[in-house]
């Protein structure tokens, strides 16, 4: 999910505290030549000194317990909105998350006028922040998302006879929160903010938890639709109608039954556009206050072109995969969810289980053969500062504990139970190859986020270039050229213009040739990885419940314990394969 670019940064802070802070007169830390290297900008003479590192520390601690407050108060209400015996309802749910969007609207509206109108507000840019694929792809998500607010509209509004006026409220609030914020990161994201230091952070921070919020509140609404198309007789509540609503709000129309379906189809969408959306305000957050010497550490600006120098291989296994998956998909969808006997159903699982199976499995192939030939990749390791590659190391490793869980709490109760039936055999088999595939393709994905991208790596020395730089080289007359003292110039030509012999310009040749090897096989890995993360995306995201569809964990743990675990960590391993597939993408782009 991030920029590529090899440049380091001095982060200086330039902080002018709206809460009353000094600022430091370290003058050692930061030479004149330094600064002037630092753009074509006239800094402030604010930004001469460095602030004090304790109250940047501190202005970042504030934000951060507002957003620990914020979250925790969103959480309390979302959770406890979700069942019978807490008295709590939906509508106060709607009323939190349609306040704290207000807030977000305001200040990002505030934020946008603001830095336009002063110059050195916004003194550099992150060219890792916000990349033109993680931005077009909130775009996309943008548009399902305000897709979704126009069915779940109309579905409010066919029961305005009966319903609170903030039902309708929340859903026009929320498009309009789409708009703003997707506009303010199109053109914000890559920003190092050097005005107001401690407000920026703060209303970053609101934008981060609004967009928390609304996605647990998607999440917890589309779990307790699953549950309740699982075990209607459980104790979950929709947020839609109440179990108690009087008769005349029941959704009996056509039309109020599509766009009830509707939007619930749309819901993956809204949770990816809330997550990505909270990614990038958290580098925004990150990046308040920085500067970034563009001069000592020039940029290396790569051009997004998917299919060059690429077999295709890894693309047509990849899209074979995903065609494949969404046929199992809907059999299974099929089979499951009617009145089908149990054989059918059990054929169901069986095909499911099998097809992960050999995607994972492939999958994990393919990430350990990426990960050996990244052990002959002569590329340094890019180890300067990254907040946007730090930020996506640890959602990746964060992410993949929900599978994680998940997993080992299948394999324990698969073998605790002795189960000796073909399904248990498949799920178990499954759970091993979950856990396998995300540490393989982790470990790849992490090592090439952290490789210098190869444009600058084939470069030839300029003494060499008019030599075997060449497509045709006629070696005889290289040879004729080249004296036993192996230089071709007369003795006063310095040594760093004499000419390689034969042997080392073949040699030279043949080591670029494995080099172009080495990079096509990292495209054809990452390509192919990409697309099997999609499809492992789409069957969880829509719909693909096979936790509770066997019954092996079910009878094992119990249906409250089962359901809270998988209702809280399945969410994580969704967002795990979209994010994975951001991150497999830019891999793709620096191989």
């Amino acid at each position: 999910m991030t920029g590529v670019s090899v440049w380091k940064d001095n982060e200086i802070g330039c902080e002018e505290s709206v809460m009353g802070a000094g600022h430091r007169d370290d003058k050692n830390s930061l030479g004149p030549e330094q600064l002037a290297s630092l753009g074509h900008h006239k800094f402030p003479s604010a930004l001469m000194h460095s602030p004090k590192e304790i109250w940047k520390k501190g202005g970042r601690v504030f934000s951060v317990l507002l957003a620990i407050n914020l979250v925790l108060l969103s959480c309390t209400l979302v959770s406890g909105g979700a069942f019978h015996e807490v008295k709590l309802h939906d509508y106060d749910v709607f009323f939190m998350l349609t306040i704290v969007m207000l807030i977000a609207i305001i200040w990002m509206l505030f934020y946008l006028i603001h830095t336009s109108r002063h110059r050195d507000a916004v003194l550099c840019k992150d060219a890792h922040a916000g990349p033109i694929w993680l931005r077009g792809g909130l775009v996309l998500f943008a548009v399902l998302t305000l897709v979704m607010d126009v069915f779940k509209t109309g579905y409010y509004s066919s029961f305005s006879q009966c319903l609170k006026a903030i039902k309708i409220t929340y859903p026009i609030v929320q498009a309009v929160f789409v708009v703003v914020q997707t506009y303010f990161l199109w053109v914000s994201a890559k920003d190092c903010v050097h005005v107001h230091l401690d407000v920026t952070r703060c209303g970053l921070m609101v934008t981060l938890t609004t967009n928390l919020a609304v996605w647990m509140s998607a999440v917890t609404d589309e779990s307790v639709h699953k549950a309740q198309l699982k075990n209607p007789n459980g104790t979950h509540r929709m947020f839609g109608i109440r179990s108690n609503a009087p008769e005349s709000c029941s959704c009996d129309g056509k039309l109020c039954s599509v766009f009830h379906d509707g939007y619930f189809w749309m819901y993956p969408f809204n949770i990816e556009y809330s997550l990505f959306a909270s990614a990038m305000v958290y580098v925004m957050w990150k990046n308040v206050g920085r500067l970034i010497d563009h001069h000592t550490n020039p940029m290396h600006h790569l051009t997004f072109k998917l299919f060059k120098k690429t077999f295709f291989v890894g693309t047509i296994l990849g899209l074979l995969i995903l065609v494949t998956g969404i046929g199992v998909l809907t059999v299974y969808e099929i089979q499951v969810n009617k009145n089908n006997p149990a054989e059918k159903k059990e054929e169901a699982l069986m095909m499911y289980y099998i097809f992960n199976i050999v995607c994972l499995g492939l999958t994990s192939l393919a990430s350990i053969g990426g990960s050996i030939v990244y052990r002959f990749d002569k590329r340094d390791m890019d180890r300067h500062k990254n907040p946007t590659r730090t930020l996506d190391v640890a959602l990746l490793m964060g992410a993949a504990l929900g599978q994680y869980a998940i997993s080992y709490y299948s394999i324990v109760a698969i073998v605790a139970s002795m189960s000796r039936d073909t399904i248990s055999a498949l799920n178990l088999t499954c759970s091993l190859l979950m856990i396998a595939q995300h540490t393989f393709q982790n470990i790849f994905i992490i090592e090439g986020l952290h490789r210098q991208p190869s444009e600058e790596e084939n470069k030839i020395d300029p003494q060499q270039k008019d030599l075997y730089g060449l497509t045709f080289v006629n070696m005889n007359a290289v040879s004729l050229r080249v004296p036993d003292s192996g230089s071709a110039l007369p003795s006063a030509t310095p040594p760093a213009l004499a000419i390689q012999a034969p042997s080392e310009v073949v040699q030279s040749i043949r080591v670029s040739k494995k080099v172009n090897w080495r990079r096509r096989f990292l495209k054809e890995v990452s390509s192919f990885l990409l697309l099997c993360n999609v499809i492992l995306w789409i069957m969880p995201a829509f719909g693909a419940r096979p936790q509770f569809d066997n019954e092996q964990e079910l009878k094992f743990y119990g249906y409250p314990m089962w359901a809270a675990i998988v209702d809280i960590c399945l969410p994580f391993g969704i967002f795990y394969r979209m994010h994975a597939v951001a991150s497999l993408l830019e891999v793709y782009v620096m191989s």
